[in-house]
C-alpha cells in the first residue's frame, strides 16, 4: 500500500485536504492576532455579545421562521405521517441571502451612517429600496424555479405512470388497490379444532 493510499485511509482525505486545513487555520490565528492588538477588551466584548444576541435571539427568531414555513410547506407521505417537502428551500434560500444583505448592509440600509457621502463622494440614500428590490428579486426567480421543478416532476410522473401502458399498447388505469380476501382461503379448516 503507497504512503498516499495509507494516509487517505486513516485521515479521510488527501494530504492536500490537511494541507489547506492547516493553512486555513494559521491565517485564522493570524487575523485573531491582528484583531486583538489594538482594543482587546472590546473585541473580546463583541465577540461574546455576538454570540450571546445570536444564540439568545437570532437563533430562535429563526428557527421559529423555519418551523413556521415548514407548517406551510408539509405535505403527506404513503405511510400516513407528514412529511417535509423540498418546496421550503424556495423560502429559506432567498431568505437567507437577503438576511445576509441587511445583515452586511444595514447601516446603510437604515441610513444610519452619516459620513458615507464624505467618505464615497456616494449618495446615501436608496439603499432600503435597492435592498427591497433585490429581495423581492431573489423571492420571485426563486418561485419560478419552484414553478419549473413542479412542472417537470409532475411531468415526469405522468410520463412514468403512462409508460408501460403505452408500450404494450393498453390505455392507462387507475391506481387499484390488490385484491385481499375478506377471510381465511377456503380449503383451510376453520373454528377451534383447526390448530
Amino acid at each position: 500500500m503507497s504512503a498516499p493510499t495509507a494516509f487517505r485511509r486513516r485521515y479521510g482525505a488527501s494530504p492536500l485536504h490537511l494541507l489547506l486545513v492547516l493553512a486555513s487555520f494559521a491565517l485564522a490565528v493570524y487575523a485573531g492576532l491582528r484583531l486583538f492588538e489594538g482594543d482587546t477588551v472590546g473585541v473580546a466584548l463583541w465577540f461574546v455579545g455576538a454570540a450571546l444576541l445570536h444564540d439568545l435571539v437570532l437563533l430562535p427568531l429563526y428557527s421559529l421562521t423555519d418551523r413556521a414555513a415548514q407548517a406551510l410547506f408539509i405535505g403527506g407521505s404513503d405511510d400516513g405521517r407528514p412529511a417535509a417537502r423540498v418546496s421550503v428551500n424556495h423560502v429559506r434560500v432567498p431568505a437567507f441571502v437577503s438576511g445576509v444583505l441587511l445583515l452586511v448592509w444595514w447601516p446603510l440600509i437604515l441610513e444610519q451612517v452619516g459620513h458615507y457621502t464624505a467618505a464615497t463622494a456616494l449618495p446615501a440614500d436608496g439603499f432600503l429600496a435597492r435592498w427591497l428590490l433585490i429581495t423581492a428579486g431573489l423571492f420571485a426567480a426563486s418561485a419560478v424555479v419552484l414553478i419549473v421543478r413542479t412542472r417537470q416532476r409532475s411531468r415526469s410522473r405522468r410520463q412514468a405512470r403512462n409508460a408501460p401502458h403505452r408500450r404494450a399498447g393498453r390505455r392507462p388505469r387507475r391506481h387499484l388497490e390488490p385484491f385481499a380476501p375478506a377471510g381465511p382461503p377456503p380449503d383451510l379448516p376453520t373454528g377451534p379444532w383447526a390448530a
